[in-house]
């Protein structure tokens, strides 16, 4: 080799010496803000407020206000689509955000009105209770004299005739439940059976839905189908050997799930999640954190007054009775809420762009299954906002369906963020744990190979696993091998490399 390729080589050598080592993954864009503008004076003043008073990211607090809107109106239309086809006006949410973030403080502020409706609710029920019991009582003599007539001298059609005349058994009052923290589709359907016939599940712990018993090997396709048809609106089904078969029609459920990003990152990395339609039925959110900057303020006097006017508008909405069968108290039939022409020309113009950009290369390709969705998505989130601004409503202007798009469209950014986000090599996020513990649990600038899968991370704790890993860092210029081995910690090592401390 001659003198001037050999100072070629050291020349290229320098020139890398300095070169910064690079990201393990392509870093995830920050999210967008939330649009509260699209939510209305009322909707998104609610929101504003109780931001100002919790001090949680807006986005949080948005959610809650939203999904408790949903719950509110969910049970009175459903919208019909420009296509023909009827779409219930629920929703399921999804909040991500770390502990500490006030996410229940948020729920409890949006969900007041209901929680005083189900005490209203509460109240009637034990009056209402106490006479079913009298009645059902009643019925209960009533019904077996009529049975010791015919072991004398009736006729079995006169003891039908007479039971007939007697009628069904009196049906109990339906459970004073507007909300139901169990996020199993069993609690749901035993629920549903006895309760109201519009609920919301609303839970701050989503790791009860995600890592719970409906979502173990056994039973995660079942429940994961059983919520996509909650979401379609269609009767709700269920057949076990001990309680038989049940079919029930006419409910709306709504969903808010809140959860921690390990957590939700467990759901959004399902591959069968997104088969089989899951995600594309969830809006969700995942904002930045605020944790750090809540220092003491007093809210404004015009918040509480946006509080007070949300709060008067759902209650007044609750408060109307939902639209029921005749003789079923708990099946709705919701009338249906239609576009007007303007808006169905705008959500078809809608439709056919959210189509272009799912195909290859489209803005939305790796989330096809939630643009494909996206429509209706944005449909629902126009009727909510048209029903909250005027619950006897019967069609939706424009100003709602945009207001509708740009929220789906937002969804539709933290749904593409989330997704890059979700799908990681594991070996990539396992390298991404060992580096954390380098810089920052580790003292020495040197590391060996049976210092990381001896002492490091638990996921590491073999040597094969170690020697993959480490490749990784090593590729990404984070670990520099140190040729001929090594003392680290005193001992001398074979296996040693050099830590960039950069991280």
């Amino acid at each position: 080799m001659t003198a001037e390729k050999i100072s070629k080589i050291i020349n290229q050598a320098e020139s890398f010496k300095d070169e910064p080592p690079r990201p393990l993954r392509r870093e995830i864009a920050s999210g967008e803000p939330y649009p509260l503008a699209a939510l209305g004076d009322l909707l998104g003043g609610a929101a504003k407020a109780i931001n100002e008073k919790i001090q949680a990211p807006q986005a949080v607090c948005a959610q809650s206000v939203l999904a408790a809107a949903t719950l509110a109106v969910q049970g009175h239309a459903d919208i019909e689509l420009p296509i023909g086809q009827s779409r219930p006006l629920s929703a399921f949410f999804m909040t991500i955000a770390t502990t500490g973030e006030r996410k229940s403080s948020c729920d409890t502020e949006a969900l007041r009105p209901v929680n005083n409706k189900e005490e209203t609710l509460r109240t009637a029920y034990q009056t209402d209770l106490f006479q079913w019991q009298n009645r059902k009582e009643a019925w209960d003599r009533g019904r077996s004299e009529i049975l010791k007539k015919q072991k004398k001298d009736s006729s079995q059609a006169y003891v039908a005739a007479q039971l007939d005349a007697l009628g069904p058994s009196p049906e109990p009052p339906l459970i004073p439940m507007l909300t139901c923290p169990e996020p199993t589709f069993e609690g749901i359907c035993r629920y549903l059976m006895t309760g109201q016939p519009s609920i919301g599940v609303f839970s701050d712990e989503g790791g009860q839905f995600i890592g719970g018993h409906g979502m173990n090997d056994e039973n995660r396709l079942k429940t994961a189908g059983a919520f996509c048809n909650l979401w379609d609106g269609k009767p709700v089904k269920r057949i076990r050997a001990g309680d038989g078969t049940v079919i029930l029609p006419g409910r709306r459920v709504s969903v808010h799930l809140m959860a921690q990003p390990s957590v939700a990152n467990v759901m959004l990395s399902n591959r069968m999640f997104e088969d089989q339609g899951l995600l594309s039925r969830f809006l969700f959110s995942a904002p930045e954190s605020t944790i750090g900057t809540r220092f003491s303020r007093t809210p404004s006097p015009a918040s509480a007054l946006a509080l007070q006017g949300y709060e008067s508008r759902i209650a007044q909405i609750l408060d109307i009775s939902l639209p029921v069968k005749e003789g079923k108290p708990n099946e709705l039939e919701p009338r249906k809420l239609t576009f007007d022409a303007e808006a169905g020309r705008i959500w078809t113009g809608f439709a056919d762009e959210v189509e272009k950009n799912m195909a290859a290369g489209g803005k939305w390709e790796q989330i096809r299954g939630f643009a494909n969705k996206l429509p209706e998505h944005a449909a629902r989130l126009a009727g909510v906002l048209a029903l909250v601004n005027d619950i006897q409503a019967r069609t939706v202007g424009r100003d709602f369906l945009y207001a509708g798009i740009m929220l789906a469209s937002y969804y539709a950014g933290e749904a593409q963020r989330l997704h890059e986000q979700g799908y990681v090599d594991p070996d990539i996020a396992l390298a991404e744990r060992l580096l954390g513990w380098l810089c920052k649990s580790w003292e020495h600038d040197v590391v060996s190979l049976p210092d990381i899968y001896q002492r490091g991370l638990n996921a590491i704790s073999d040597k094969k696993t170690a020697v993959r890993i480490v490749a990784v860092l090593e590729e990404h210029g984070w670990l520099v091998r140190v040729q001929g081995g090594d003392f680290v910690n005193g001992t001398r090592r074979k296996d040693v490399w050099r830590i960039v401390k950069k991280c």
